[in-house]
């Protein structure tokens, strides 16, 4: 009984030493240079802002209270939309959704893709041929008129659904991406060490070659993630998909439906959902530039 405690207190020792390496090794990168710090502060503020504003602000964000189109003040920071609602609270509530239909699409798409990608490049021969086919099909194809259709037909009501509908669209740039540096990988010297040794094909994938595209792979779920949201919010701002009245698309369907452009007092209105998503869009291009220059061995040497 002894021995087995000492070898717990001792697996626990290495468990936590590993842990603690490895928060260090993601804390230095993610803090590297400035554009990874700028990106990661604005995406984290957009994270405590979905999550955590709620709690803040507990009440609803589609409860009338002044009159419509009221300007900023201490009470309503960004006025009030054309119900009288607040402006602020709906983004914030509104911005869940958002943000989980992007992570969501992010993840079905790395999957999706890594999955294709490192087989197709590892098996080769006609297995390979035919996923190329198939891949270079949903790359001709334009993505974003496939969506709308798709939206059309599928009643889309919550995150999974709508995250599955962009996925299965946006995997097919990346997988052949992903296909080629397996391709490249297969010919180095540790590749063909692992082979003549005899070492099974799941040790090769998952120990040699998903190591060196790991990276890669990040950056562009930060990327996916960024596309997701612009698609999200348009194909929501077309009606197509039933969400919260307080999500961004919506907010930009109403402002559509009722001319807010051309009201001056609604200026907020429209232009805030606007603002938030180019900000969010500029946070995940600095993310993934500055961990791309992080990570990437040629532009840190430069």
């Amino acid at each position: 009984m002894k021995d087995v405690r000492i070898r717990f207190k001792k697996s626990m020792i290495r468990f936590w030493k590993s842990f603690k390496s490895g928060v260090v090794r993601l804390y230095k990168t993610l803090t590297y240079n400035t554009k990874t710090k700028v990106g990661l502060a604005i995406l984290l503020l957009f994270v405590i802002g979905a999550f955590i504003g709620p709690v803040i602000f507990p009440y609803s964000p589609l409860t009338n209270e002044v009159n419509k189109f009221a300007p900023p003040s201490a009470e309503h920071w960004l006025g009030t939309d054309n119900l009288g609602r607040d402006l602020f609270r709906q983004m914030l509530y509104g911005s869940r959704d958002v943000l989980v239909i992007a992570l969501l699409t992010s993840v079905f798409t790395i999957i999706i893709a890594v999955t294709i990608g490192i087989s197709s490049g590892f098996i080769g021969g006609i297995y390979d041929r035919i996923i190329q086919t198939i891949t270079n099909l949903f790359l001709t194809i334009p993505s974003f008129p496939i969506m709308i259709i798709m939206a059309s037909f599928f009643t889309i009501e919550e995150p999974v659904s709508f995250a599955l509908v962009l996925s299965i669209w946006n995997w097919a740039g990346l997988s052949r991406a992903i296909r080629a540096q397996v391709i490249s990988l297969k010919e180095r010297d540790f590749i063909q060490i692992c082979n003549v040794m005899g070492m099974r094909k799941s040790h090769i994938i998952f120990k040699e070659l998903m190591p060196n595209i790991s990276s890669y792979i990040f950056i562009n779920f930060i990327l996916i993630m960024r596309n997701a949201i612009t698609a999200s919010v348009g194909i929501m701002m077309l009606g197509l998909a039933a969400f919260e009245p307080s999500n961004w698309g919506a907010i930009l369907l109403r402002a559509k439906d009722i001319g807010a452009l051309l009201i001056p007092e609604a200026t907020l209105f429209w232009l805030t959902p606007i603002i938030a998503i180019a900000l969010f869009q500029t946070g995940s291009i600095l993310l993934a530039s500055g961990l791309d220059e992080t990570l990437n061995p040629r532009l840190r040497r430069n």
